[in-house]
């Protein structure tokens, strides 16, 4: 099993969590998050003064697959999550050694 943790932008979640259902995926958690990576940041005016916005407001979701899923699930995040402009995001798969589902006890992929 893997974990799949996505950085993505705002306006994205929308089709992102559409495309992910329409796969068949019934459970992700989401977070908002700041960060920065290669854009550092941008100049923002207020009542005429600027500043420097050094963490760009994104949203982190976490999926997690079955490994035979992996490339499937992480191409339909990718592809709904594309704007071809700096500051798309990442997407990052950890291995996941175990999955327990608090109200059964089901274990491993039948937690999922």
């Amino acid at each position: 099993m893997k974990m799949i943790v996505a950085v993505i932008k705002h306006f994205k979640l929308d089709s992102v969590k559409d495309a992910l259902s329409l796969a068949g995926i019934q459970g992700m958690t989401l977070t908002e998050v700041k960060g920065f990576g290669r854009q550092k940041g941008h100049i923002e005016i207020y009542r005429g003064s600027s500043y420097e916005v050094r963490f760009i407001p994104k949203l982190k979701l976490e999926v997690a697959v079955p490994d035979n899923r992996l490339g499937e699930i992480i191409g339909i995040i990718q592809k709904a999550a594309h704007t071809g402009e700096i500051g798309d995001g990442k997407i990052f798969v950890y291995d996941l050694n175990d999955v327990i589902r608090i109200r059964t006890g089901e274990r491993g992929e039948e937690a999922l």
